[in-house]
């Protein structure tokens, strides 16, 4: 093989490894703006997280308090929330002091009163997670599960106005018939002699709820 064909094929070989290492190993502009979007997208990731059972202990301030600093003009909550889950737990925890008839709406609904006044919406479940409803898109009633839902997708799409949710058991019986208004008390009718023996019921403005239910909260 002569000299120049050599040298022709040391170049064109040259050429394929420069070509290789920008395109498969630096990627180019490409694929530093991907590993950039890869950076961020695991820190939103692991920003994302939130510890079962947080507690506030470097502030004196109630979760409630906190959470009402952090409204703004275009958000709920800012980027940076450390007490979040915090917050999250007290709501899902936090001792039932009130319990009155919802606001109007088309959807069944109480309006709570939490230790430390803070006011939360009630909305109870009323299918398995795995139901599906059929026919128009407005058919059936709202999911329990679906205000939750909303909440971390907004979370993960970096919108932050979804009002804080949190899912939570919630015993009729004794959390929540105990500290009830008479206007809720008058629309509560015992009814256990046509339910199985598993399910001691309240009857709330002509629907049907076993005592230990589960609410999302608002």
């Amino acid at each position: 093989m002569k000299l120049k064909q050599r040298m022709v094929v040391l170049c064109a070989v040259l050429l394929l490894l420069g070509l290789a290492k920008i395109f498969l190993l630096d990627g180019g502009e490409g694929s530093a703006a991907n590993r950039r979007d890869l950076r961020a997208f695991r820190k939103m990731e692991s920003g994302l997280s939130l510890p079962r059972g947080a507690r506030l202990t470097h502030t004196l301030q109630s979760p409630w308090e906190i959470a009402s600093q952090w409204v703004g003009p275009r958000e709920v909550y800012p980027e940076e929330t450390p007490e979040l889950a915090a917050v999250l737990t007290s709501l899902s925890t936090a001792r039932i002091e009130r319990a009155d008839v919802g606001y109007k709406g088309t959807q069944l609904k109480a309006l709570l009163v939490l230790d430390g006044a803070q006011k939360v919406v009630f909305k109870p479940k009323r299918y398995n997670r795995d139901y599906v409803v059929e026919g128009e898109p407005y058919a059936g009633y709202d999911r329990h599960n679906a205000e939750v839902a909303a909440f971390h997708l907004d979370r993960i799409l970096g919108f932050r106005r979804a009002p804080l949710v949190v899912g939570r058991y919630v015993n009729l019986r004794t959390e929540i018939k105990p500290v009830a208004t008479d206007q809720l008390l008058s629309t509560f009718l015992m009814q256990s002699e046509y339910l199985p023996s598993t399910c001691t019921s309240l009857s709330l403005h002509m629907y049907t709820l076993c005592k230990r239910w589960v609410f999302s909260v608002l």
